[in-house]
């Protein structure tokens, strides 16, 4: 080995191996399982059979005493519409969006944490390509809900000319309400949730692939810091569940925030 040599950028090679080569944006890249179709469309076409099955079973018996599938089931249900639906949209309008904001949440969430399941082991919304559909069609119900309130000339005008505000300052504030509200916001909704779930893979891959390869290296050394490295992985998983979790969330609470401001009589 050089002395000049950096030691980071020496890979740690098992006996008679190649050595390790990082996760990065290939690790992404998975191959078609037949024809065109790969791992994550089937799981995305998968996420919405799981997310029907579930609901269905859970209602098909509804009773005035729940069972624990219905409870769970209402409770779901409870928590988009109270908590996220009711909150930011209001009383009068509030569940004509229930349908799209509980869907929204309970795909989103089932593809999440397709990440920490054996076997699967893929969020879906670790590809971008897959986010976008999402965030544009949360932007057309929310453009569309303040065009049915207010008219196309009157919802353009409530989302760039905030309220109160009159002179000179306004042709510096509508063209930067308008980049905000109308462009910016299906772009933020899509790089959150994509930044999260690919970060968050990555680093998962990282420990896993890493620590392997830390084990094979025949260095005690290297070992112990292989075992080190499953067990930050361990508990990367967990975190990544509370994240998984709350990119749903996050997701489905700024598409309600944005409705409610289309909606709202005043910017």
């Amino acid at each position: 080995m050089s002395i000049t040599q950096p030691v980071a950028a020496q890979p740690v090679a098992a006996e008679g191996g190649s050595g390790f080569h990082a996760p990065g944006p290939g690790s992404f890249e998975l191959p078609p399982i037949f024809g065109d179709v790969t791992k994550p469309m089937l799981l995305l076409a998968l996420s919405a059979l799981l997310v029907f099955g579930f609901f269905y079973l859970a209602t098909r018996n509804a009773s005035l005493v729940p069972g624990r599938l219905q409870f769970a089931g209402e409770m779901v249900y409870g928590f988009v519409r109270n908590n996220m639906a009711r909150d930011n949209i209001g009383s009068e309008h509030y569940m004509k969006f229930v349908p799209y904001l509980f869907t929204l949440f309970t795909f989103i969430l089932v593809n999440n944490y397709y990440g920490v399941f054996p076997f699967l082991q893929f969020p879906s919304f670790s590809r971008i390509g897959f986010i976008v559909p999402l965030a544009l069609l949360s932007w057309v119900i929310y453009v569309g809900a303040g065009v049915w309130k207010h008219g196309p000339l009157g919802y353009l005008k409530h989302a760039t000319m905030p309220g109160g505000v009159k002179g000179p300052i306004l042709l510096l504030l509508v063209p930067l309400e308008f980049f905000s509200n109308i462009i910016i916001r299906p772009v933020t909704l899509t790089l959150r949730l994509f930044g999260n779930m690919f970060a968050g893979h990555l680093l998962l891959i990282l420990f896993a692939t890493g620590g392997a390869a830390l084990l094979a290296s025949g260095n005690i050394l290297y070992g112990a810091v292989g075992l080190l490295s499953f067990g930050l992985g361990i508990g990367v998983s967990f975190l990544e569940m509370l994240v998984m979790f709350l990119q749903a969330y996050v997701f489905t609470l700024l598409s309600s925030m944005y409705i409610g401001e289309a909606l709202a009589d005043e910017h």
